[in-house]
């Protein structure tokens, strides 16, 4: 009983009977945790205590307690899911298993395992965002008490913390929760920077006590002078985590960090934030170069709002000072767990918990356009550390968009439509390029053409996970497209080299032949040849033989070569060892799991690509083919002023174009690397003599490579 009476202390915001059920849940689990007991020794009872102790203080509702209270006991007792169901509710019971099931993934590997997890818990999330409450709370109290584990499982323990954790605490608003998670994981995993900026900052805050007494004392008197009642003035700690990543980030000594005095004021309404603010810009000036902001009127992605400002304080101190009313300071410090009660009252759900399950759909979006766990885990973790910035469509809509977002995130902000068919963008009425980035209150009006498609040069530029997803979507689609038709074309042409007509297999064989070798379709065969992961011979072989029309032969055997149309799509590659252009004798190579390579048939690296003749396969350009290829050429230039703007004067004038260029000097003369983007050989002899002419070159050669 003495356990459970710290636990009661917390719970006077709940009805008797509900108190009551959460006692019964208690002893529950008292009893089927009997004689277990954690890493560092204590009764293993005190774990979920401790956990629904961490929630009680939050003002969690009931079921969210009892839930803290039994979370392992299905993972560590024979108690099962029926039995919660039977003596707590279909509820309590969802919120245990979900909670349960976030710890019971293993893989190989551990990246891979922590990507499941993740997986997991945004499932579990979306049915009931309690069950990452739980799960934070639980975490929470590991990293408190993770001492008395072993060392290589306190480390995986705090990185784990620090990179999804803490993130996603942060994300929900429940920003107390995430400093206390990040200063426990930095401990842990750097325990001696920890350590020495722990001592360094109580020294600073030693040295800096007659400045805050200062501070403060004036702050007072400012406000016992206006109409403003009821003033709370507190002065703000930085944790340690967040001044070890501002030195990181900026460069900075301990010293110019810890010169910043924060304060925060806490007011009674919306109205008397203004006031404050008013007070203090009379009181000290404002910063030079440091901006205001108001997210009160325009609130951070995970519901937060405060007045910010920086003063030029006494002894040229700069003060930053945050400005909120009550209810502002209780979701500044808990975030989504701020006025639960208040959802489970009927009352509605606050701006916090409605962004917060928005939050969630987004990820069900964004796993539904992952290929993996592992893809989907890094979609969001791109997603977890956001600096926001807000615009606005032609309409006056606000979007909100991550830190660096461009033209090409905002139009699949919009809709992935948008994203999919955008080819410029107008940013406040000047048409700008889709790779621009966004600021502040910009008006993004965004161009559209049905005939248009994500390029995966976007991917190089794009930064939030919804539009990086969108487009892998589209790509891998349109991949899929063209490996289809690249099979089907690898496996008619092969067809054609046999004394066998492919048009005589009947549509039964091919279905056998289908679902023995595990594919759903037609079309996931022609894939597979294409991606070379079946050779079209043995493909060809091995319907021959199924087939009873065996003496079906073809009267006119021919060796057709595959037809090369051009440089586009993403099913055929053309090799960077080589660089073939339209002209070039060329050979292709099936490269498993990608498609075909296309080299020149002098390239050296094909010497041991022949050695695996299955693979090997004749290809042509065909007489149609259009596009830029691109060729690097090496010159050796006479080191003069005015040399290079000759030489690329006379590339434009063979109507060429550069793709890249790099340099070495030696002297008198310079060796120039130059990658160009030519229609075919003859464009490309015709631009080696323009280059020729050129009277600082003295001389041009074509590379192999460098492409």
């Amino acid at each position: 009983m003495s356990l459970y009476k710290e636990l009661y202390e917390y719970l006077h915001y709940l009805d008797l009977d509900k108190i009551e059920h959460i006692y019964q849940a208690y002893l529950f689990a008292l009893e089927h945790h009997s004689g277990q007991s954690r890493d560092s020794g204590e009764r293993y009872i005190s774990h979920p205590l401790a956990v629904a102790i961490i929630l009680a203080k939050m003002r969690i509702d009931y079921q969210s307690i009892i839930a803290a209270l039994l979370h392992d006991v299905i993972e560590d007792t024979p108690v099962t899911k029926e039995e919660i169901i039977a003596k707590f509710g279909q509820a309590v019971a969802n919120l245990v298993d979900g909670v349960t099931k976030l710890t019971q993934i293993e893989a190989p590997d551990k990246d891979e395992t922590q990507a499941q997890n993740f997986r997991k818990m945004v499932l579990a999330m979306s049915r009931d965002i309690r069950v990452i409450l739980i799960k934070l709370a639980d975490r929470l109290h590991n990293m408190r008490t993770v001492s008395g584990a072993a060392p290589f499982k306190r480390h995986r323990v705090a990185k784990e913390t620090l990179d999804i954790y803490a993130p996603i605490a942060k994300r929900l608003g429940m920003y107390n929760m995430s400093i206390e998670l990040e200063d426990l994981a930095f401990s842990v995993l750097y325990p001696r920077r920890y350590k020495i900026l722990e001592q360094a900052v109580e020294r600073a805050h030693g040295k800096h006590k007659e400045v805050i007494a200062l501070l403060t004392q004036e702050l007072s008197n400012a406000f016992s002078k206006s109409v403003l009642k009821d003033i709370k003035i507190l002065g703000r700690n930085k944790h340690l985590y967040g001044i070890y990543k501002k030195m990181l980030t900026h460069k900075a000594s301990l010293d110019n960090i810890m010169d910043v005095y924060a304060f925060r004021i806490i007011v009674q309404n919306v109205d008397d934030c203004y006031r404050a603010l008013g007070v203090v810009h009379n009181l000290y000036k404002p910063l030079l170069g440091k901006k205001f902001r108001d997210y009160i009127a325009t609130p951070k992605f995970n519901g937060y709002q405060s007045l910010h400002t920086v003063l030029h304080g006494p002894y040229n101190a700069p003060v930053e000072i945050q400005i909120r009313d009550k209810a502002m300071d209780q979701m500044a410090d808990d975030g989504i767990a701020a006025h639960w009660l208040y959802k489970m009252e009927g009352q509605g759900l606050s701006t916090t918990q409605i962004r917060a399950q928005q939050w969630v759909n987004k990820l069900l979006e964004m796993q539904q356009h992952a290929s993996s766990s592992s893809e989907f885990f890094e979609n969001v973790k791109v997603d977890l550390y956001p600096d926001k910035v807000f615009v606005f469509t032609p309409k006056s809509e606000i979007l909100e968009l991550m830190s660096g977002a461009t033209a090409v995130d905002f139009a699949y902000a919009v809709s992935e439509e948008v994203g999919n068919t955008c080819v410029a963008a107008r940013v406040n009425r000047r048409f700008l390029p889709l790779s621009t980035v966004l600021s502040n209150s910009q008006t993004i009006a965004i161009i559209t053409s049905p005939q248009a498609e994500p390029n995966p040069a976007w991917l190089n530029f794009v930064v939030t996970a919804k539009a990086r997803g969108g487009i892998k979507q589209y790509l891998k689609n349109k991949k899929r497209e063209e490996l289809i038709v690249l099979g089907k074309q690898l496996l008619e042409k092969t067809f054609a080299e046999l004394p066998f007509d492919f048009q005589k297999i009947s549509c039964g064989v091919i279905d056998v032949f289908i679902k023995e070798n595990g594919f759903a379709s037609s079309d996931d065969l022609y894939e597979d040849i294409g991606l070379g992961n079946k050779a079209a011979i043995l493909v060809a072989y091995q319907l021959i033989n199924k087939s009873e029309s065996k003496d079906t032969l073809i009267t006119d055997v021919n060796n057709k070569p595959l037809l090369i149309r051009g440089a586009e799509g993403v099913a055929i590659t053309f090799a960077d060892c080589c660089c073939p252009i339209p002209g070039d004798p060329i050979v292709g190579y099936l490269n498993a799991g990608y498609g075909v390579d296309i080299h020149t048939e002098d390239c050296a690296n094909l010497t041991n690509l022949r050695e695996q003749q299955e693979k090997c396969l004749p290809v042509s350009w065909a007489s149609d083919v259009s596009g830029d290829f691109r060729v690097a050429l090496s010159l050796e230039v006479v080191n003069e002023l005015g040399a290079l703007a000759e030489l690329t004067q006379a590339i434009a004038k063979a109507n060429a174009n550069i793709d890249g260029i790099s340099s070495s000097y030696g002297g008198k003369y310079s060796l120039l690397s130059l990658q160009l983007l030519v229609k075919n050989l003859a464009h490309l002899e015709r631009v080696k003599r323009h280059i020729s002419n050129v009277k600082y070159v003295v001389g041009v050669v074509r590379k192999r490579g460098d492409c």
